[in-house]
């Protein structure tokens, strides 16, 4: 079981990072989904991966709900680790990556949560569904919706343009 888990970390943290929108959070989110997962038994003949993603985005849900205030420290700079570039080009693909942590943060959060599935995870859109407890179908339309609005933001063709 152990090793199971570790081979699904990596994903793990990616996913938990791209629902709380910092580090910090994310980390303490994947150490809470952690402990779930080595504390309480997995249904028999349910795989790992997925079963570690449901109990990541419920726990989410649940803090998320209790502890609203934390997204005040997310917001203010002063608050942030401080972190030196080499270059402009580093600089550049920081800010770039904030205007798009921003647009997602502006995105319902279901549209948000199949998004950073398929094209931050690239889980499958069945596998994705299997996860959320959802029709394919409407895992297709909520992805087809999110990349739209994104799309809009940054002036892109929604046809391919994102993820």
């Amino acid at each position: 079981m152990k090793e199971q888990i570790k081979t699904v970390l990596p994903a793990l943290r990616r996913f938990a990072l791209s629902l709380t929108g910092n580090l910090a959070d994310a980390d303490d989110l994947l150490q809470s989904t952690v402990e779930r997962l080595l504390s309480k038994p997995i249904p028999s003949e349910t795989e790992i991966a997925p079963w570690a993603f449901k109990v990541c985005r419920n726990l989410w849900i649940d803090q998320h709900r209790a502890a609203k205030v934390r997204q005040n420290a997310t917001e203010k700079p002063e608050l942030q680790a401080g972190a030196t570039f080499d270059n402009e080009a580093q600089v550049t693909t920081l800010l770039k990556l904030r205007e798009v942590e921003a647009a997602m943060k502006e995105l319902p959060e279901e549209q948000r949560i199949v998004l950073s599935l398929v094209a931050v995870q690239g889980l499958s859109y069945k596998e994705t569904a299997a996860i959320l407890g959802l029709p394919t179908g409407t895992i297709m339309s909520r992805l087809a919706r999110a990349r739209t609005k994104l799309a809009a933001q940054f002036d892109l063709d929604p046809s391919g343009a994102i993820a």
